[in-house]
């Protein structure tokens, strides 16, 4: 099989659309059409059905999907040994939640582009660090950022960046505010703005409530931070966010940190990869820069 035909199946495969993939390609549709029942006659099996005017991936297609994900990739890896001795290239693929995204990649970016500007970045979004974990093991990240406890990472190599502070925060007029501390009790009756099931923090927080059996009334989950802010600010309910996502807004004065006993373990900013993962030049160099950003905000001597 040849490359071309994976990049249209992988295409094809996002977009369940073969005229969408003409148009990215810039092929003729015919041409996508006959790649794939070429690549389906090779493999010997349907990696397309129709259901009425809709397009599915096949069982067999979507096995098919992340092995053309790797073979796509390998084929990268393969020309940039060849090209060592020219200009880095290539490709990296990021997974992030929404909080790193926002707060913690934009210098670390600016400073990888400022030094392979040939270097093309995907961002892929990670909505919890199960995902991010499971991406990395199938090869559909090159790398990702996770915000966790420390703990063993399997097949995957984990490595602590930075510490994170996590704070209770509520609407400026929230009747909480008037306690010098609050505790997990006091809490039963608040409704609470969280994040998307399997986000490390929410889980931890859900973990310590059920130790002292606290079961707060009222739940909305939200699949953006920015969203939970803004219903924090209009007096919706509390929240509990990383440090880095709310100091500006406490500092502002839109929102106020409780003062609640705080008992979730440490949890940190991380940095993984495949422990199997070929370390190309783009890969090496990102990781270092990442950690020379992460030491100079330890240090203090300057914010990231």
């Amino acid at each position: 099989m040849e490359n071309k035909q994976l990049i249209t199946f992988k295409v094809a495969s996002e977009t369940l659309n073969f005229t969408k993939t003409a148009k990215i390609l810039n092929f003729a549709q015919s041409s996508i059409t006959a790649q794939i029942k070429s690549l389906e006659a090779e493999l010997g099996t349907p990696l397309f059905e129709r259901l009425g005017k809709r397009l599915i991936l096949t069982e067999a297609g979507r096995k098919f999907q992340l092995y053309a994900e790797k073979m796509i990739k390998l084929n990268e890896e393969a020309k940039m040994v060849i090209r060592e001795d020219k200009e880095i290239s290539g490709t990296l693929i990021i997974g992030a939640q929404e909080s790193q995204c926002t707060y913690r990649l934009p210098p670390i970016l600016l400073e990888f582009r400022k030094q392979y500007p040939d270097v093309k970045v995907i961002f892929k979004p990670a909505h919890s660090d199960e995902i991010a974990r499971r991406e990395l093991q199938e090869g559909l990240l090159d790398i990702a950022f996770i915000m966790d406890t420390s703990k063993p990472g399997d097949a995957l190599r984990i490595e602590c960046l930075i510490q994170e502070k996590i704070k209770m925060v509520v609407s400026p007029d929230h009747h909480l505010l008037a306690k010098s501390q609050v505790s997990s009790k006091d809490l039963e009756k608040e409704t609470f703005l969280l994040t998307e099931s399997g986000c490390s923090y929410r889980t931890l927080l859900e973990d310590s409530f059920r130790a002292v059996e606290v079961y707060p009334n009222t739940k909305f989950e939200f699949g953006s931070i920015e969203a939970i802010k803004q219903c924090v600010i209009a007096g919706l309910g509390i929240a509990v966010l990383p440090e880095m996502a709310v100091e500006a807004d406490i500092r502002s004065g839109k929102m106020k940190e409780l003062a609640w006993i705080n008992t979730l373990s440490p949890i940190f900013t991380q940095i993984a990869w495949h422990k199997d993962k070929w370390m190309t030049p783009p890969l090496q160099a990102f990781i270092e820069i990442t950690h020379e950003i992460f030491k100079t905000k330890r240090d203090g001597s300057n914010e990231i």
